[in-house]
């Protein structure tokens, strides 16, 4: 597992979450927008960036590809004239969008890319990609297990059609995206079956669009003229609902009332689904057009299909756990094959804090119960993981002790000051 920062302890004590705070940046868009910025190759600007462990795993790739990079408090600068091979194999970490997007970007080269990542990144699957862009012209093999990083991929990808599964990973679809945006042939994709994850490539859709791309969706997948030349200045990186669910979920859980700023409703994120959710627990919750705000209440289980939501599964189980009832999240299957196995490592943790809680084949069942109760929590070195067992901790009657590497540096650097903000106890202990 890539360590975010050195073996670490938090100890987490019963609190209440008031105050306000600012939504961290999206890390989708940062990933989206480093790609896309140094593909208009001319000096770009990255305003208000995510700068955590897997958006510089994508950075790093884009600087062994011949991007030149420079990172300032606010902002990076990149410019890239020529897309080039990397000499060394490019390391991924954790991060499953650097790897996917950057395996795309690498088909588009005539020479051969190694990509790999550590222990987490080389179980998740890339076989649906691989055999996409081994149809558009690629030469692709997997170093280990087939299916999986570590893997080489020799391009350049020239044909001009390609069938690839809509229900493993959106990534998939957003890699082949972006990269036939550049290849010179025009080139029709076909989606097998839904898109899970749709959300994620709708975040494509509308940077291809705002960088000057286009890509025209059919009923069976899209249609991506070949020979596009991207332009755009800079680009500025929205708040992310992803991360802010956290802290939106713990006022919800511990009676407190939260506010985060810049989080645009209009967003096509599919996490900013996090509001109404927690209005259909029983949430108070109050919107503005760069604002959310919500509040304690009395909770009760709902019903939900995380099929497009899936990096919310962990911190609704959270909030299903205390509520008056029956909580279930269904449609979520591929979380199986995340940073870790998210519907067994929630089910684990919060099996291990008192919760009332089975596995099912694609989500769970919950029974919810007044608090929960302290423990020792194993997060599997999983970033989502990690931050929902903090937020349960917040409700439990005795401490918590969490042991991780500050995996949440992946996502979300910012999340123990943040917690702190809102006057959560969590003692850091390294």
């Amino acid at each position: 597992m890539f360590a975010g920062g050195g073996p670490t302890t938090l100890v987490v004590k019963s609190s209440t979450a008031n105050g306000t705070v600012t939504a961290p940046p999206s890390k989708s868009y940062t990933h989206r927008a480093m790609i896309l910025g140094a593909l208009t190759r001319s000096r770009f600007s990255l305003k208000s960036p995510l700068m955590s462990d897997d958006t510089r795993a994508t950075l790093e790739a884009l600087q062994n590809m011949g991007a030149e990079v420079d990172i300032h408090p606010t902002y990076v600068q990149l410019r890239l004239e020529e897309l080039t091979a990397p000499k060394e194999p490019i390391d991924a970490r954790n991060s499953g969008t650097t790897m996917r997007l950057i395996t795309g970007l690498a088909s588009l080269l005539p020479a051969t890319t190694t990509l790999t990542g550590d222990a987490s990144l080389v179980r998740r699957p890339m076989g649906p990609l691989m055999d996409a862009l081994t149809q558009l012209g690629a030469s692709c093999s997997y170093i280990g297990q087939p299916g999986k990083p570590p893997l080489r991929i020799t391009g350049p990808i020239a044909k001009e059609q390609a069938e690839v599964k809509g229900d493993v990973s959106s990534q998939f679809i957003s890699s082949l995206l972006i990269a036939c945006t550049q290849k010179q042939q025009d080139t029709r994709i076909t989606v097998d079956g839904a898109i899970t994850s749709r959300p994620y490539v709708d975040i494509t859709l509308e940077m291809l669009d705002r960088f000057g791309a286009a890509v025209k969706e059919s009923p069976s997948g899209f249609e991506i003229p070949g020979g596009q030349s991207l332009a755009r200045e800079s680009y500025a990186i929205p708040g992310d609902f992803s991360s802010a669910a956290f802290l939106l979920a713990a006022a919800a859980i511990t009676g407190g009332r939260v506010a985060v700023r810049q989080l645009d409703e209009e967003s096509p994120q599919g996490d900013k689904a996090i509001l109404d959710l927690l209005a259909r627990f029983g949430a108070p919750v109050s919107k503005t057009p760069h604002m959310a705000t919500v509040g304690g209440g009395k909770l009760r289980g709902v019903e939900v299909d995380v099929a497009a939501i899936p990096d919310l599964f962990p911190i609704l189980a959270v909030v299903g756990a205390v509520s008056e009832g029956k909580t279930i999240l269904k449609g979520g299957k591929n979380l199986r094959a995340k940073e870790s196995d998210r519907i067994a490592s929630t089910t684990r943790f919060l099996q291990d804090m008192g919760a009332r809680i089975l596995p099912r084949d694609d989500g769970c069942e919950i029974i919810g119960v007044p608090r929960l109760k302290g423990a020792k929590i194993d997060t599997q070195g999983d970033h989502r993981i990690l931050m929902a067992a903090t937020v349960a901790a917040l409700v439990s009657t005795t401490d918590t002790v969490i042991e991780d590497d500050e995996s949440y540096k992946i996502s979300y650097p910012g999340f123990i000051r943040d917690l702190h903000q809102l006057g959560c106890r969590v003692e850091v202990r390294k």
